[in-house]
């Protein structure tokens, strides 16, 4: 039998912007897991949406929802980033899925029972055997609550704000902090307030505010209590 601390199913939970990706894909490097970013998979159901059935910037949701059957999303290991990117139905849509126009939707998308659904089982498959690292806003809640170790990231709304913009910057996006900032304070509330799966913090999970930690600093936080905790 293989020895379930070397293939763990690791869970990141957490707010936009706090760095959950980043630190979910440095764990599954240096251990040799698969990292499976599930906002990325509610961003190209988006992304969907957006191309398909939106008019006058409004995803008609019962449109989508009939159409989830059409939506095929495939995670393949990008050589020169060393990382999985996202492909939508084919194509490769890992930086498209990065937009505002994406972040500005996508929260909404999230909060519908029949998408939940559909790509909750999808991550259940996907992580069955373990291995994995795994971050959302509901993977230790609800898609793996059984999940060996747990972990829910959160930092000050104007920290984020400011770590969202620079990186909008670096990809010569014109909006402004304001823009970013009231963008993440109405994913917030959609995302703790929805009915189905919000954000919350699980019970045994971790908490890591990194509301004055850099990248490196809370990645080190993380990686010691993996190795803690595991055995390794």
């Amino acid at each position: 039998m293989k020895n379930k601390n070397l293939h763990p199913i690791i869970a990141i939970d957490g707010y936009s912007s706090t760095g959950k990706s980043s630190y979910a894909k440095m764990l599954a490097k240096e251990f040799g897991w698969i990292h499976i970013d599930t906002g990325a998979m509610y961003r190209a159901t988006t992304l969907y949406g957006i191309e398909n059935f939106c008019e006058n910037n409004i995803i008609d949701s019962v449109d989508l929802v009939s159409h989830l059957s059409d939506i095929h999303i495939d995670f393949k290991q990008n050589t020169e980033t060393n990382s999985n990117d996202i492909y939508l139905n084919g194509k490769n849509v890992e930086s498209r899925i990065r937009d505002f126009d994406i972040s500005e939707q996508v929260s909404l998308v999230a909060k519908i029972p029949e998408v939940r659904k559909y790509l909750v089982k999808q991550q259940r498959n996907i992580g069955k055997n373990g291995g994995i690292v795994m971050d959302g806003r509901d993977i230790g809640t609800v898609v793996f609550p059984n999940a060996d170790l747990k972990f829910f990231i959160t930092a000050s709304v104007e920290e984020r704000a400011k770590r969202r913009f620079i990186d909008f910057k670096k990809l010569n996006k014109n909006i402004s902090l304001q823009e970013v900032q009231e963008n993440l304070i109405q994913r917030d509330n959609i995302d703790k307030n929805r009915s189905v799966s919000p954000l919350i913090q699980a019970p045994d999970a971790i908490l890591i505010d990194n509301t004055n930690m850099n990248k490196e600093e809370t990645y080190t936080k993380i990686q010691t209590i993996v190795k803690e905790k595991l055995g390794l």
